[in-house]
């Protein structure tokens, strides 16, 4: 049985292979405490791709207060292949001002250094407490033992550098069969609140040793990104620090041409890579026991989206997800609140394929069965609006006394 795939929303695909850990061809991580979180946990991590001539994509928030590490990153992710990617957990060094950006410089800096590469080929990335200042002797001394310890299976380590309110890790290594050759693809990824469309507080690094050009690389992931991270909520709160990067070593030799059948293997592999860390944000969900998708039919793009974000965000909808209580009424609440109007809205709904409500009424129902249905890890709700052609999907997370808990408590 998959130990990774493990959502029936994200089927592993038939030529991928998962390996448990280690990078692609190319690639070394490390990772160290350096006491920015807890004494003698580890909260800076760096990973470097051998290539000198590798490529790479990145994707970023859209929140309008942007993380230092951000716009440092954002503006060489334009021009330059990011080889090295250096972050840090505990601190989001966001709204730190100009004493925030010379402190994200530094880390590029550092990272460089100790990577071995231009400063402009290194990405910089910080998630944790917003407002903070961001201690760089603490960073730099963390880089440089990081770097010491750089391996082909620190993919691991830097996974936990990278978790703040995180329950448990969230990575995979997988082998991908594809026309031309076997490449490998690995993943390592951290969110579990603040989470919301353009993704969440979340960082995902992902890398291959298969060779693409840039084009493609960029192409896979912005496609990928909005199949996965744009498509969950656990909080509906935006991030200041979101990160997404691809990066492409090429040191299998194995080229996935445009347009090819290469690509198209590849790009199913990495859509199930991201699907499936998204759903696990999703699912850890700071204290989330269970998982919601709803999928929106009908009306036009604008009517699905809302009505899908109106229904994922409903703090009514994730408690009663909480509670393993089918109420749909509460769906119907949200939707009418996404979709105001003067007339009844012809609207149906159903819970885990059991019909609720057709055109804007109640249906009878096996009540049983939707109770035991209700009961599961993951549930499924389907919104039919008036209409054809339009259609969407979001996952989400239940809403629960954890989930209040830790951010009650979150800088105490």
């Amino acid at each position: 049985m998959s130990s990774f795939f493990d959502s029936r929303w994200v089927p592993c695909p038939d030529h991928v292979t998962e390996l448990g850990e280690g990078l692609p061809k190319g690639f070394r991580a490390g990772a160290a405490a350096a006491g920015i979180r807890a004494e003698g946990i580890l909260d800076v991590g760096l990973l470097v791709c051998d290539a000198p001539d590798a490529v790479s994509a990145a994707r970023f928030t859209r929140s309008g207060v942007l993380a230092a590490p951000v716009l440092v990153s954002r503006d060489h992710a334009r021009t330059s292949a990011l080889r090295a990617v250096v972050a840090n957990s505990g601190n989001a060094n966001a709204a730190t001002g100009e004493q925030g950006m010379n402190v994200a410089l530094a880390m590029q800096v550092a990272a460089a250094e100790a990577a071995g590469v231009p400063s402009d080929q290194v990405a910089v990335n910080s998630t944790g407490v917003i407002g903070v200042p961001l201690d760089i002797d603490r960073v730099a001394a963390g880089i440089a033992h990081a770097a010491r310890s750089l391996h082909a299976g620190g993919d691991v380590e830097l996974n936990q550098a990278i978790m703040t309110t995180d329950a448990f890790p969230k990575r995979a290594s997988l082998a991908v069969a594809l026309p031309s050759g076997t490449v490998r693809l690995s993943a390592q990824a951290k969110g579990a609140g603040m989470i919301e469309p353009a993704f969440a507080t979340m960082l995902c690094f992902a890398q291959t040793d298969a060779r693409l050009e840039a084009e493609t690389a960029d192409l896979l992931l912005g496609v990928c990104v909005k199949r996965s991270f744009d498509r969950i909520s656990v909080d509906g709160q935006l991030s200041t620090n979101d990160t997404a990067i691809l990066q492409c070593s090429g040191s299998s030799g194995v080229v996935v041409a445009p347009a090819s059948d290469d690509e198209l293997k590849l790009g199913e592999a990495l859509d199930a890579l991201l699907r499936q860390l998204a759903i696990l944000m999703v699912r850890d969900g700071e204290g989330a026991g269970r998982v919601g998708r709803v999928v929106v039919r009908g009306g036009d793009r604008q009517d699905v989206e809302r009505c899908a974000r109106a229904v994922a965000n409903s703090p009514l909808v994730k408690t009663a997800l909480h509670g393993a209580d089918p109420n749909w009424g509460r769906i119907a609440q949200a939707v009418g609140q996404a979709m105001p109007g003067t007339a009844p809205l012809a609207l149906g709904i159903a819970i885990e394929g059991i019909a609720v409500c057709r055109d804007g009424a109640a249906v009878p129902y096996d009540v049983v069965a939707l109770n035991r249905a209700a009961a599961e890890r993951e549930i499924e709700y389907e919104v039919a609006l008036p209409g054809e052609g339009a259609e969407t999907e979001v996952f989400f997370s239940d809403l629960g006394h954890e989930y209040v808990t830790i951010n009650a408590e979150y800088t105490t």
